[in-house]
């Protein structure tokens, strides 16, 4: 079956994306247009009118990087589970990430992804945006959970999500890197640890 043409521009702009995450955890912020384009089996020309260039094609790919690995879930527990039960899942989860083989990739793709914004303002602007809604998904996951006797916040939510997804993040690294075993009592035990009154903060 043909694609429309809006099905084909789509595809060939996911290719794209796609060809410059992996030119860029190899070269970082050397990575080569030509090579991107290679890669997706299109021609520099593709990229001029999908993207207007290399700059267009490299605010897309952090557009939509989510974090050094992603935290969203579509379903935690069901939505009467409680607070420290989803809070469980997402850091099992998490966990399995981490120790999964192609986590090392990711997490490398991560460090040259902050070789290429920190010196680019806007680019960083757009990897702070990026990061920022993983959040609000991850706080959405939490807002009006019980917790306590009483629903949990969306401000709530929000700081524990900004916590949960630190923690995670260095733990997970640390599995990655093979500092320390994958943990899963460990790894819910400390991301449990942050549901308190000081990390919430008030309702």
């Amino acid at each position: 079956m043909r694609l429309t043409r809006a099905e084909s521009k789509a595809a060939n702009r996911r290719a794209l994306i796609e060809a410059a995450r992996e030119i860029v955890g190899r070269d970082g912020s050397k990575a080569k247009l030509e090579d991107i384009a290679e890669l997706a089996g299109l021609t520099t020309g593709a990229v001029y009118s999908l993207f207007g260039g290399k700059n267009g094609l490299m605010a897309a790919m952090v557009d939509d990087y989510v974090g050094p690995l992603d935290l969203r879930a579509t379903e935690a527990g069901g939505q009467s589970a409680r607070l420290d039960e989803v809070v469980a899942e997402i850091a099992r989860r998490f966990l399995r990430m981490s120790a999964d083989p192609q986590a090392a990739g990711g997490l490398l793709f991560e460090t040259r992804v902050l070789d290429l914004v920190l010196n680019d303002p806007e680019l960083r602007g757009r990897l702070n945006t990026s990061i920022s809604s993983t959040e609000v998904d991850l706080a959405a996951l939490f807002t009006g959970r019980e917790h306590d006797g009483a629903a949990v916040t969306g401000g709530q939510a929000l700081r524990l999500a900004r916590a949960l997804k630190a923690l995670l993040a260095g733990l997970g690294q640390g599995v990655v890197l093979g500092a320390h075993e994958a943990d899963e009592e460990f790894f819910v035990q400390t991301a449990q640890a942050l549901i308190t009154p000081k990390v919430l903060g008030p309702a």
